[in-house]
């Protein structure tokens, strides 16, 4: 009837502006705060009682820094269309170096860090120069040579790695006050989390960012509206480099030795796992799919550990069976998530708050 309010169902925006917020609703935004507040609650003990266990702290902080690396994986993969199969030594790289400058100069580990993304960056955006002219399966096999390349150069350098030995690397400290716990380097890792990933939101809400996603989209429309590929593409490679760089130093800090043996091949595949199973594309997805990465060895592990108490444990085929399983459910997970859903965690969350957000006419 006229005059009556009709009942609205969903979010209607407005303005440009509106559209592109980070936040798309008061929601979502009270949620995310939520959930870093009770990150930030999670390492401290109430009346001597800590309800989050030592093992849970070290997973969060695995997540962390392995998150960091990942979303720079994702910016040059999911949001710019390249690919790039020699991620994890640019994460190596970044350890290296932050334990280089902190054990060479005696530079602060605080200091360290930022400088040994930027150096990362340099590096990066150096193999990334074959981006401008190659795409595709080449630019994958150059991408490679690039791990292979970084690989043996942390093996001979002995001035900068230790070479097989591997290096030391200092605990974070800040104004003199080490925090080698990982209770309290928990803190470094979610302010660096937290940091970064807003960074990453709003480059892709600038001109930059969308020149980024142009590439990624359709690179010939995009030369013709004036986006500079090369420019772009080199970028790309600089911005994922310096985020290895980063979950790199906050890696090698936190485990306080960097040894040439944990750059391969296989951590590269396990980067490209989480964006994948996480969502291409998207920043809060590969958050998703690294805790995914992380979390299903860990529960494959509690499964058999459980199976193997039962009968069912005494039989030889089925324990074999079974860790088998464990070392393939990564890969399996992949497959899946690619046939399955394609557009990862990321999507399948946006369908689900779609579906509540315009209930009862969610069809």
């Amino acid at each position: 009837m006229a005059g009556n309010a009709s009942p609205r169902c969903g979010d209607f925006k407005t303005s440009y502006a509106a559209d592109t917020t980070i936040f798309q609703t008061p929601l979502s935004r009270y949620a995310t705060l939520s959930g870093i507040a009770l990150m930030a609650l999670a390492p401290l003990s109430f009346a001597g009682f800590e309800p989050v266990s030592d093992y849970a702290i070290a997973l969060l902080i695995q997540i962390g820094y392995l998150g960091v690396a990942a979303l720079g994986l994702n910016i040059l993969v999911g949001f710019t269309g390249q690919i790039s199969l020699g991620h994890s030594a640019f994460f190596g790289f970044g350890a290296f170096a932050s334990a280089w400058l902190n054990n060479s100069f005696g530079i602060p580990v605080v200091i360290a860090m930022p400088l040994a993304g930027l150096m990362t960056t340099a590096v990066g955006m150096v193999f990334g120069i074959p981006a401008a002219r190659i795409k595709g399966l080449y630019l994958a096999i150059a991408t490679l040579a690039s791990q292979f390349i970084l690989q043996d150069f942390f093996s001979r350098a002995d001035w900068f790695t230790g070479g097989t030995a591997g290096a030391l690397a200092e605990p974070f400290s800040l104004f003199g006050w080490k925090l080698g716990g990982d209770r309290e380097y928990f803190y470094v890792v979610l302010v660096t989390v937290v940091l970064l990933y807003l960074a990453a939101a709003n480059l892709m809400r600038s001109r930059d960012g969308r020149a980024l996603v142009a590439v990624r989209d359709h690179y010939l429309s995009a030369e013709v509206m004036g986006v500079n590929l090369t420019k772009y593409r080199i970028l790309s490679f600089g911005i994922s480099s310096f985020y290895a760089g980063i979950g790199g130093a906050l890696f090698a800090h936190y485990l306080q030795f960097v040894s040439v043996e944990g750059f391969d091949l296989l951590l590269s595949v396990q980067f490209l796992g989480m964006i994948i199973i996480g969502g291409l594309g998207s920043v809060a997805g590969t958050l998703m799919g690294t805790a995914f990465m992380v979390l299903l060895p860990e529960l494959m592990g509690g499964i058999i550990g459980a199976l193997q108490q039962t009968d069912w444990g005494n039989i030889p085929a089925v324990t074999q069976g079974l860790a088998f399983l464990k070392q393939a459910a990564i890969g399996l997970a992949i497959v899946l998530f690619l046939i399955f859903e394609p557009d990862g965690l990321a999507h399948r969350w946006q369908l689900i708050k779609s579906y509540w957000r315009l209930y009862p006419f969610s069809y």
